[in-house]
């Protein structure tokens, strides 16, 4: 037997879905004669009413579903404070799932969370929009960030990765580098590919076609270790490095400095996310920021939105990085 939906009752009863809602949710809108005829034609066909957009509209506590590559590391953390930040204010609950970077479990957590939440948060930079179409429930509520692409029906948070990637690039120009290593993220996510891409694009606007020097990584400190290694070997010296992630840079100018290559004075290092610990290490690291635990919030705000809204626009909203100079890169009194 199919689910009986609100499009039902509103057929039912002769009235526009957006009509039938507000007589379910008791709006003050609805005339007393439309609500009797709503509710009798949902008793009728035994509605039983998704609690989610209702409960969103009233404040009600309630749970929103959260799915995320990693519920480790700063990155994530951070964004989920901001998340828990937003649905504590509305008295509403959290459901987190990690989906560890894989397509076939982005599906299963997804579903796993069909009839259990409000409204769905999804990070998904390992998956396209063809996949986010075919998986993200009908009707239901949802938020996606940093997908590899929109599927042109739900609202959309991105970085500007590659806006972002070219203006750390460009800072290390501005402090004299002449031959800059990318440490890259895992190829086939979202970020990483937007991060390299803009490397590679400044790199040749700015310095020429031989000045860069990709090294693959994965965003793990492990990563960011086996880089250093590899620009220690490398000649002609490399004199700048532009990590894709924080944890990335922190690992190697670490090993770097082991090895007696100092920042920033034998080579500029910036990273990217503007985790907390960036500023506390020592030298305190440049890096392309964002305010992560902000953007966590205005997702959960927007979810919150757009559930009481009658239409969807399925926009994009995207959210540029800011450049923060710190010691691993200042070779100059202007940076």
């Amino acid at each position: 037997m199919s689910t009986v939906t609100i499009r039902d009752v509103a057929r039912h009863a002769a009235v526009s879905v957006a009509s039938a809602s507000r007589a379910l949710n008791n709006h003050a809108s609805v005339t007393p004669a439309t609500r009797q005829r709503v509710l009798e034609a949902a008793r009728e066909l035994d509605y039983v009413p998704h609690l989610g957009a209702r409960s969103l509209s009233r404040g009600r506590s309630n749970t929103i579903g959260v799915v995320l590559p990693d519920l480790f590391g700063e990155f994530f953390s951070e964004i989920i404070r901001g998340i828990d930040r937003a649905a504590h204010r509305r008295g509403l609950q959290l459901l987190l799932s990690n989906m560890h970077g894989s397509a076939e479990e982005t599906e299963l957590a997804i579903r796993a969370m069909r009839g259990r939440v409000d409204g769905l948060l999804v990070m998904s930079p390992q998956v396209d929009a063809e996949f986010l179409g075919r998986n993200l429930p009908k009707g239901l509520p949802a938020i996606v960030m940093n997908a590899a692409a929109s599927d042109g029906t739900h609202p959309t948070i991105a970085i500007d990765n590659l806006a972002g990637a070219r203006e750390a690039v460009a800072h290390l120009v501005a402090q004299g580098c002449t031959r800059i290593a990318h440490l890259t993220g895992p190829r086939g996510n979202a970020d990483a590919d937007a991060r390299r891409a803009g490397f590679r694009a400044a790199v040749l606007d700015l310095l020429g076609p031989d000045a860069g020097v990709e090294i693959e990584g994965d965003f793990s400190e492990a990563s960011g270790i086996d880089a250093a290694r590899r620009i220690l070997g490398e000649r002609p010296r490399i004199d700048g490095v532009f990590a894709a992630n924080d944890m990335m840079a922190v690992a190697c100018m670490a090993t770097l400095a082991e090895n007696g290559v100092r920042a920033p004075d034998d080579v500029a290092i910036i990273g990217f996310d503007g985790v907390p610990i960036a500023q506390y290490v020592t030298p305190a690291l440049s890096t392309m920021t964002l305010n992560l635990a902000e953007l966590g919030e205005r997702a959960l705000d927007k979810l919150v939105a757009i559930s009481e809204a009658d239409a969807i626009e399925a926009t994009t909203e995207m959210l540029k990085p800011e450049l923060v100079v710190r010691a691993s890169s200042r070779r100059r009194r202007d940076a």
